[in-house]
């Protein structure tokens, strides 16, 4: 929410697919997560589970920032983009 203020503040949008791609993958999929392991108790404390969520949200973060250096330009953003999306899918 903060970078979404930040960019309404500043009147610079031009970070808004990074702040979208962070958005959904972000929330959006771990609110779904939720809604999984709610309806699966048994293994909703399991180590795969927590397993999952946490490697879902490390991959988040670094595909956000590789979309983020896409949008800015930046070369490096591609390989970066990509690990975060490939880690995210396993």
């Amino acid at each position: 929410m903060v970078w979404g203020i930040v960019m309404a503040i500043s009147q610079d949008h031009s970070s808004m697919p990074a702040h979208t791609h962070l958005n959904l993958l972000g929330w959006v999929s771990l609110f779904l997560f939720g809604i999984f392991y709610h309806l699966h108790p048994a293994i909703d404390g399991s180590r795969v589970a927590m397993a999952q969520v946490c490697i879902w949200i490390a991959a988040t973060l670094v595909l956000t920032l590789g979309v983020a250096l896409v949008h800015s330009g930046n070369q490096l953003g591609d390989p970066i983009a990509g690990v975060g999306l490939g880690r995210g899918l396993c």
